[in-house]
C-alpha cells in the first residue's frame, strides 16, 4: 500500500488541478506519475515549469531526448524510460539509437554520443564537469549554452525520476509497449 494518493482533477489539491487538466489534455489521459506528483502542487508545478523551459532550449527534440534518457536510465526510472522511448519512436529515432540509449551503450552518431557522455558527466560529477568533458561537447559542435541547457534537463528529469521512484509510480497501460527494467 502506498502512502501517496493517485489524484485526478477532482481530488487533487486545488493548486494542482489546472496542471493536471493541462497534462491530461496534452496526453489524452492522465499519466499516473503526474497524478501522484499532484500530492505536492509545488513539485508538480516545478517539474512542469522546468520541463517547459527545457523544451524551449536550443537543443533539438532528439537531443533533448538523449539527455532525458541518460538521466532516466542512470536514475533507473522505468516510467521515464518508457515514456521517452515512445517520444523517440514518434520522432523517428532509429531502433539502434533507442536500444543504445535504453542500455547505456555508446550512440551510433558521434555528436549525440558527445551529448550523452556530457550529460552523464554532469550527473556523475554533480555539475563539476572536467574540462575535457566540456571540451568534447564543444568539439562536437555544441555551444556553451547547450552545456547549461543540459543542466536544466538534468534538473527537470531528476525531479521527475526521483518523484516517480519515491511514489513507486506504475507503468501506465499506454506505455506497456516501451516497458524497461534496469540491467542487473
Amino acid at each position: 500500500m502506498s502512502v501517496f494518493t493517485e489524484h485526478n482533477a477532482e481530488t487533487a489539491p486545488a493548486a494542482a488541478r489546472r496542471a493536471i487538466e493541462g497534462v491530461q489534455g496534452r496526453f489524452g489521459w492522465l499519466p499516473t506519475p503526474v497524478a501522484l506528483m499532484a500530492e505536492s502542487p509545488q513539485l508538480l508545478a516545478g517539474f512542469l515549469s522546468a520541463n517547459a523551459g527545457f523544451e524551449q532550449t536550443d537543443l533539438a527534440p532528439l537531443e533533448r531526448e538523449v539527455v532525458v534518457l541518460a538521466v532516466a536510465t542512470t536514475n533507473e526510472c522505468h516510467v521515464c524510460v518508457a515514456l521517452h522511448t515512445g517520444t523517440l519512436t514518434r520522432l523517428g529515432a532509429t531502433p539502434e539509437l533507442i536500444a543504445a540509449l535504453r542500455c547505456g551503450a555508446a550512440l551510433p552518431e558521434p555528436r549525440l554520443e558527445a551529448l550523452r557522455r556530457f550529460t552523464l558527466a554532469v550527473l556523475e560529477h554533480r555539475g563539476a564537469v572536467p574540462d575535457s568533458e566540456l571540451d568534447d561537447l564543444l568539439a562536437a559542435g555544441y555551444q556553451p549554452r547547450h552545456a547549461l541547457d543540459v543542466v536544466l534537463g538534468v534538473g527537470a528529469y531528476t525531479i521527475s525520476t526521483f518523484a516517480n521512484r519515491l511514489t513507486r509510480a506504475p507503468l501506465d497501460p499506454p506505455l506497456a509497449a516501451y516497458a524497461w527494467t534496469p540491467a542487473a
